[in-house]
């Protein structure tokens, strides 16, 4: 059997064997500690080996990621960056200095736990999670970037004792885990601080800032607010919510000694893509018609790129949304502008929600599959026009093959 062959064989059984969050939902989520524990010490890993950014939070934390490891690189380090879900590949999870783990590793690793860690009835995150570690371990990464998966107390990712830890912000997302209110959210997101280990908070609330501030004092932790750094660089992808999430970065990575100058700053945004495989975010995918790719999949996150979508587009809006089963996308609509010509789309991922979930929830233009979609909204749209596709990461999966950027 070649590489190719093998590599996909070994996805196939991982996503089998062991159920991802990413194709089945909330059956296949496992919190706890006890399980990557024990794959780590079958796999001798010393999980302290090597210093690493912990980030968690409900939107941004894939951006915060990408911009800690970008920083990182041009400083001359080794970086590796764990994140999730993926979009088009499994390899886009576990990156070290922006290229995807080798297709032998993949399989290297799946053999290794066929035969030497099957004892361990371990989740699909969990097993990700230790790959990642042992690729990174191998490739002598000076720094690791490491992305929770939705959670923070009992994440699996928070074996790990890091430099500096993120959180980096506080919604409404997962509820049925995390809890129904912000609060109890937050308390779960704050189950990464670590004793006497820096920590920043992207957003100020006096609400949910005051959790973080009790659990910080409570720990020794010195906190900090991402709104309070102080930024001289402006750059055009730092809109929004974007110059939240970079802040952040740059204060926890100053909170552990690293200072960066201006044209450090602006080479790292300017390499995003090639250091991180940054993807998705409020992105310009083509420019006529133009099309802008985004991956904002509940309510903060699209009231969040609400306003700067509005900026972009000096005629018709018009939307391509798609979500899985389990979110309030009754909610979601309920907040794109009214003047907007809004469709709904079904992914071909089996925890999309179909043709009869969007009925029932009154949408009027439905389309099974996002290439049909954009083609026919394309052919609609005038020279000033801006066709939004936003929603779930597994929307943006099925964009057409030909087109892809990654």
């Amino acid at each position: 059997m070649d590489t190719e062959s093998a590599y996909q064989a070994c996805i196939e059984w991982l996503f089998e064997r062991f159920p991802s969050y990413q194709h089945l939902g909330s059956s296949a989520y496992k919190p706890g500690l006890d399980r990557v524990e024990q794959l780590l010490d079958l796999l001798e890993i010393d999980k302290l080996q090597i210093p690493c950014i912990h980030i968690a939070g409900t939107n941004g934390k894939g951006s915060t990621a990408a911009y800690c490891a970008s920083l990182l690189q041009e400083k001359g380090l080794k970086v590796g960056l764990f994140t999730s879900p993926h979009i088009f590949d499994f390899s886009e999870r576990i990156r070290v200095n922006g290229k995807p783990i080798p297709a032998k590793e993949v399989i290297f690793f799946c053999k290794q736990y066929q035969s030497l860690l099957k004892s361990v009835d371990a989740s699909f995150f969990e097993l990700t999670f230790a790959m990642a570690l042992q690729y990174f371990e191998l490739q002598k990464c000076d720094y690791l970037v490491i992305e929770t998966g939705m959670g923070g107390r009992l994440d699996a990712t928070n074996i790990l004792l890091p430099k500096v830890s993120i959180i980096t912000n506080i919604g409404l997302d997962h509820q049925e885990f995390l809890g129904n209110s912000l609060a109890a959210i937050a308390q779960e997101k704050a189950g990464i601080i670590k004793s006497n280990t820096p920590v920043v908070f992207g957003e100020k609330s006096s609400s949910i800032g005051a959790i973080f501030e009790k659990q910080s004092n409570a720990l020794n932790a010195p906190l900090t607010f991402a709104d309070d750094f102080q930024l001289a660089l402006e750059l055009d992808i730092l809109k929004g919510y974007q110059i939240n999430n970079f802040k952040a970065a740059m204060a926890a990575l100053d909170m552990i000694g690293f200072k960066f100058s201006l044209s450090e700053q602006t080479d790292a945004l300017e390499n995003l893509k090639d250091h991180t495989g940054f993807f998705g975010r409020l992105e310009t995918w083509q420019d006529s018609p133009k099309i802008i790719i985004d991956v904002s999949h509940n309510a903060a996150g699209i009231q969040a790129s609400i306003p700067l979508i509005k900026q972009a587009c000096s005629g018709q809006l018009f939307i391509i949304y798609g979500a899985s089963k389990d979110k309030d996308s009754k909610e979601i609509c309920c907040l794109f502008p009214k003047e907007a010509t809004l469709a709904a789309c079904v992914f071909s991922n089996p925890r999309s929600k179909s043709r009869s979930d969007w009925k029932n929830l009154g949408i009027e233009t439905i389309f099974d599959d996002l290439a049909s979609a954009i083609s026919t909204i394309e052919q609609k749209m005038k020279v000033d026009d801006l066709l939004w596709i936003t929603g779930s990461f597994f929307l943006l999966s099925d964009l057409p093959s030909q087109k892809k950027i990654f």
